[in-house]
């Protein structure tokens, strides 16, 4: 057994109780601060916060295009896992005392979601989430792969900071290995299967030339002015450190993971196997939905939500000529037309719903992002673990569009029916336009434009599907179809990620449930819950944050009658960034009241 004493388990214990929370002065207390010198004391302080996590994470500075720190790279290190929540516990009471009277509602919405972030990375600390940084879904080794498609080349610094950074790389791995060896004496590892799918892919990676790794991605555009000299010294710098240093470290955590850390893996794929998995999962609940519903709760509302999808897709079924929605889906499967013929087509068919929507999105929003969507594929080496589609956030700064990312990988595998539903949801009008313009809205503070809160993200995604069925989308029978299910998918996952990890489910159960509820393909179906076994609680944010932005959405519309305005009640969810659900609410409930007074915009 290792001898590690971790902060983590200090702070753990002296923040179980609420943090203070900022408190009027009484008449006989000395007077409080003037309004200005309080609100200068909490804008210095978001500074402050953000200017420390651009410095401890210099890799995501580096993808929104601050590159002060773009030759550094993250330190994994338990020392500074302890320096961090030292001094967010430092920052949390300082923030908490400093009085919020005369604040605009924005500023005391900006305190109270850094307050919530703080206190919930120390409750988060007692979980030891460091000890399991590696899946087959996360980690330093596809990380690093994904970095180096996201930044910019731009002059010879940039490509010099990048050699830099893969100078740095094996000790950060060193680091990784380490904290998982205290994770294995800790009895908190991952499960066995997913970490051998996460073998396969570093040793593909190890097994890579250097020249054709990813990591390399580089080297494959310079900018004109560079001189041919230049050229061929950052080739041959870059392909040396990769060859003699990043490699030769991916082998060796390759035979960590094979020797040493899949043999720990547990055998159950639930989180309730880690040793104080039950409440883990209940603050992975909290967090992801940002509501206090517990799994019980959640898993019910699952079940219902299934059987009422499940209705609506009876309903197309047996307009077609289907008598159940067994025969119905076993029709879709032998279907060739709802299937793409090769990897192109099935491109083309996102294509195809992207463009007639970018068209209709004025009719829906008051205020558009002007970060551009492309249409781009999964690089190979993710595919085929990755799910069908994802969105890759875009950077006015770093000159990089946002993309709807499409994987191609067994495209004949998959359907065409689900393409327009996904197409909408991750790219527009969902994930593209809410977080673009979450970072345009520069009047506040950059860890609320940054700041995403997985309900609300996801929520508002899975929402976007249903507003393109309102606006007359889906106009193919089977694409509705496709919707339905797409929207059933959700709340399965609802059954399914608190069947696994709060009432033990095996893998298997989860399979089965999926074939039993709905068609969706067979790699979907895999990955998907390999994806709900590795992240858990995660999926729970799709159908909890899509349920209530529809809920206030009647409710704007019943209490507002002909005053209702569709763009302005978007306007209003998407323009303060994401936020938690029950601040969501009471900020659509406050714009509801001003519009029945008329003092709204």
């Amino acid at each position: 057994m290792k001898n590690f004493t971790l902060l983590a388990l200090v702070v753990s214990v002296t923040l179980l109780a609420p943090a203070p929370r900022a408190q009027k002065l009484s008449p006989d207390a000395a007077a409080p601060a003037a309004l200005e010198d309080r609100r200068q004391a909490l804008n210095a302080l978001f500074h402050e916060y953000w200017e420390d996590n651009l410095k401890r994470d210099p890799e995501f500075a580096s993808t929104i295009g601050d590159k002060r720190n773009n030759d550094k790279i993250d330190d994994d290190s338990v020392q500074a896992v302890n320096d961090k929540l030292a001094y967010e516990q430092k920052l949390l009471l300082r923030l908490a005392v400093i009085d919020s009277t005369g604040f605009t509602a924005e500023e005391k919405t900006s305190q109270e979601l850094l307050l919530r972030s703080l206190e919930q990375d120390q409750e988060a600390a007692e979980f030891k989430e460091w000890e399991m940084p590696v899946n087959h879904l996360d980690g330093f080794y596809n990380g690093y792969p994904q970095l180096a498609a996201e930044l910019s080349f731009d002059s010879v610094k940039d490509y010099d900071d990048w050699i830099a950074r893969l100078h740095a790389l094996p000790k950060a791995v060193a680091e990784i290995t380490e904290n998982m060896s205290i994770g294995i004496d800790d009895h908190r590892v991952p499960p066995k299967y997913l970490l051998e799918k996460a073998l396969k892919q570093v040793k593909d990676l190890a097994a890579q030339k250097p020249e054709d790794s990813p990591l390399a991605a580089p080297l494959k555009k310079f900018p004109a002015s560079f001189s041919a000299a230049e050229q061929q010294r950052i080739k041959d710098e870059m392909l040396n450190v990769i060859g003699k240093e990043v490699l030769p470290a991916y082998i060796r955590f390759a035979r960590f993971l094979e020797a040493s850390y899949i043999p720990a893996g547990r055998d159950k794929p639930g989180i309730g196997a880690l040793p104080d998995g039950d409440r883990y999962y209940r603050f992975l609940v909290r967090r992801n939905t940002t509501t206090d519903l517990t799994p019980e709760q959640i898993h019910q509302i699952g079940i219902d939500e299934v059987a009422r999808d499940e209705a609506q897709m009876l309903a197309i079924a047996q307009k077609l000529g289907f008598k159940d929605l067994a025969s119905f889906r076993a029709s879709l499967k032998s279907n060739p037309k709802l299937h793409p013929a090769s990897g192109e087509a099935l491109l083309a068919a996102y294509q195809g719903y992207v463009k007639p929507m970018q068209t209709r999105l004025p009719e829906f929003f008051g205020h558009l992002p002007q970060s551009p969507l492309e249409v781009t594929t999964v690089p190979d080496y993710l595919a085929p673990n990755a799910v069908p589609a994802y969105y890759e956030e875009g950077s006015p700064e770093a000159n990089r569009p946002g993309r709807l990312t499409v994987n191609l990988y067994n495209a004949a595998g998959r359907n065409l029916y689900s393409v327009e539903a996904v197409a909408y949801h991750e790219g527009i009008p969902g994930h593209h336009i809410q977080l673009s313009l979450a970072k345009e809205q520069k009047s506040l503070p950059a860890f609320r434009r940054y700041g995403e809160y997985t309900a609300f993200v996801e929520g508002w995604a899975l929402y976007a599907e249903h507003l393109a069925k309102d606006a007359g989308f889906y106009q193919d029978t089977y694409s509705d179809y496709g919707r339905l299910e797409a929207d059933q998918w959700r709340a399965i996952r609802l059954v399914i990620d608190t069947g696994v990890h709060a009432q033990g489910w095996t893998r298997q159960q989860m399979v089965d449930y999926f074939h039993a509820h709905s068609n969706i393909d067979e790699p979907t179906i895999q990955t998907e819950v390999d994806r709900y076994i590795a992240w858990p609680g995660q999926a729970l944010a799709y159908k909890i944050g899509q349920m209530k932005i529809l809920e206030l959405r009647e409710r704007a519309r019943k209490e507002l009658g002909a005053k209702f305005d569709l763009r302005a009640f978007h306007d209003q969810v998407l323009g303060a960034g994401a936020l938690p659900l029950d601040v969501l609410e009471q900020r659509i409930d406050g714009w509801i009241a001003a519009q029945k007074t008329g003092s709204g915009e």
